[in-house]
C-alpha cells in the first residue's frame, strides 16, 4: 500500500510539473540581447535597453538623444507565442502610438534574428545580429517611397 501511495504522489507531481512548464526556447536564444546597448554618433546617442520581463517576454526601450532632446523613443515587446517570436514596437508619434507586430522569419543561427511585416510602411524588416559578446548590429530595411532602403546601427554593450 505504501508503494502505491508513493507512486501516486510521484505521478501527480510529474503531471502537475508538465502542465506548468512551457517551452520558451526560441526566446531564450535571444537572451544575449538583455542589457544596455549604445551607439555614439556625431548627431546623437542611440541607446537600446533590454530586460527579461518573464519567461515568455523581453521588453526593450530605444532612445535617440541629441544634446538633451529625445528625438526618437520606442517601447518594444519581444515575446514568444507558441513556437513564434514576435517583435512588437510602439514608436512615439507613429502609427497613432499603436504597436506594430513583426513575426520572426529567420533564425538560422542563434546569433541572427529577422522579423518582418510586409504590410508596414517602413521598415518591413528588422534584423538583430550578434557580432560578439559586446557588439551587435541592428538593421532596418524595406521599401520607402517606392525605393529600397536599409539602415544599420552598430551597438556596443555598456
Amino acid at each position: 500500500m505504501k508503494n502505491v501511495v508513493i507512486l501516486a504522489v510521484v505521478v501527480v507531481f510529474i503531471a502537475c510539473q508538465n502542465k506548468s512548464e512551457k517551452n520558451f526556447d526560441e526566446l531564450e536564444k535571444m537572451s544575449w540581447l538583455v542589457g544596455e546597448w549604445e551607439n555614439k554618433m556625431p548627431d546623437g546617442i542611440l541607446t537600446e535597453t533590454w530586460t527579461k520581463a518573464n519567461d515568455s517576454t523581453f521588453t526593450g526601450k530605444t532612445l535617440f538623444i541629441r544634446d538633451k532632446d529625445t528625438l526618437h523613443s520606442e517601447e518594444i515587446v519581444l515575446t514568444q507565442k507558441g513556437e513564434t517570436l514576435l517583435y512588437i514596437p510602439t514608436v512615439k508619434g507613429q502609427n497613432d502610438n499603436k504597436p506594430v507586430e513583426f513575426k520572426i522569419t529567420e533564425s538560422k543561427i542563434e546569433n541572427e534574428f529577422a522579423f518582418e511585416n510586409p504590410k508596414h510602411d517602413y521598415p518591413q524588416k528588422i534584423v538583430y545580429k550578434k557580432v560578439n559578446e559586446t557588439n551587435l548590429v541592428t538593421t532596418i530595411s524595406g521599401k520607402q517611397q517606392g525605393k529600397s532602403s536599409s539602415e544599420s546601427y552598430p551597438m556596443k554593450k555598456k
